[in-house]
């Protein structure tokens, strides 16, 4: 979150935001991609976000994989919800908002402008999060391309040939940047991201040990590479975990990766796997551990752009 002064003087809280579909991730926070709705007020209030006169659980249940992320209220009420969080942070409830947000390296030239119609769908909205009340007006909200992003605050690393790959919940973003700068013509999205790697774990131990387990555990192994379970269970979850990474490799050196010949840095929260279970050089691999990465490169390009339209940082 940065406080700036735009070219009108007015005063606008730049909040870069990942719509990520197992997690919302903001510079400085992150919480499960989950939306329980209510028509009434429910027991459980933990996270409990009341807008428009329904009741909204956040971080309950799962975020099922969409294409088009507009096509529920789901990351509207997300939005809100992480807002909140990055505006409560700093003892705020009131701010007027731009919104620094993404989609997936190859929907951004088709989606940009129906999501981004999306989440200034209201001037203003008054909301309650964990019982506390808030306003907001919007700014306006920019979209950029997922991966990038999280490249972005470090350009100058990417000296000669490299190859970024950006694994999150539901797809995969690759992008080859060549001294400093992206190829456009090299931009790819692949289905295939951690929840995946969850089902074709999930399958595994229904196929080998006749069991089912819960997703909570399945997704501490591929996080942290271990759980506090049997060895048989962890056994048959390393072997499907190891099993799906090599198959992100080989989607790699589908699009031309070549180890020898350029550099590898992963982003996103499945960059755990490829550390927990993959076989490579690390002297050529980087992997980036910050989940709010990508965010924070939203946030970063927003501020730069207001910048160089006369605004500046307060």
């Amino acid at each position: 979150m940065r406080m700036m002064k735009n070219k009108n003087n007015e005063t606008v809280t730049v909040i870069g935001i990942d719509h990520g579909y197992g997690n919302m991730k903001t510079a400085t926070r992150c919480f499960p991609s989950g939306v329980a709705r209510y028509d009434k007020e429910p027991i459980f209030q933990n996270n409990l976000l009341v807008y428009n006169g329904m009741y909204y659980q956040i971080g309950e249940e799962h975020k099922e994989f969409c294409a088009e992320k507009t096509q529920d209220e789901d990351y509207y009420v997300l939005t809100l919800a992480a807002i909140a969080r990055e505006l409560d942070g700093k003892g705020m409830n009131r701010a007027k908002v731009h919104i620094a947000a993404g989609l997936p390296l190859t929907w951004v030239a088709t989606q940009k402008e129906d999501f981004q119609k999306y989440l200034l769908q209201n001037e203003s909205v008054d909301f309650i999060f964990r019982n506390k009340e808030y306003h907001v007006e919007f700014a306006g909200a920019d979209i950029y391309p997922q991966g990038f992003a999280a490249a972005f605050y470090r350009l100058q690393d990417f000296k000669g040939i490299n190859m970024l790959v950006d694994i999150g919940n539901g797809t995969m973003n690759i992008m080859y940047i060549n001294n400093s700068r992206p190829l456009e013509k090299k931009c790819f999205t692949e289905k295939y991201g951690t929840h995946q790697c969850v089902l074709a774990v999930r399958e595994s131990l229904l196929k080998e040990l006749g069991t089912v387990v819960d997703d909570l555990v399945i997704e501490q192994v591929i996080r942290t590479g271990t759980a506090d379970i049997g060895e048989k269970y962890l056994i048959v979850i390393r072997k499907a975990a190891g099993d799906y990474t090599k198959e992100i490799f080989h989607k790699l050196r589908e699009r031309e990766y070549n180890p020898e010949l350029m550099r590898l840095y992963v982003v996103g929260g499945g960059g755990c796997m490829i550390q927990n279970f993959g076989e490579y050089d690390k002297s050529r691999v980087t992997i980036v551990r910050d989940i709010c990465a990508t965010a924070k490169g939203y946030e970063a390009m927003t501020v730069r752009k207001i910048q160089r339209n006369g605004g500046m940082l307060v």
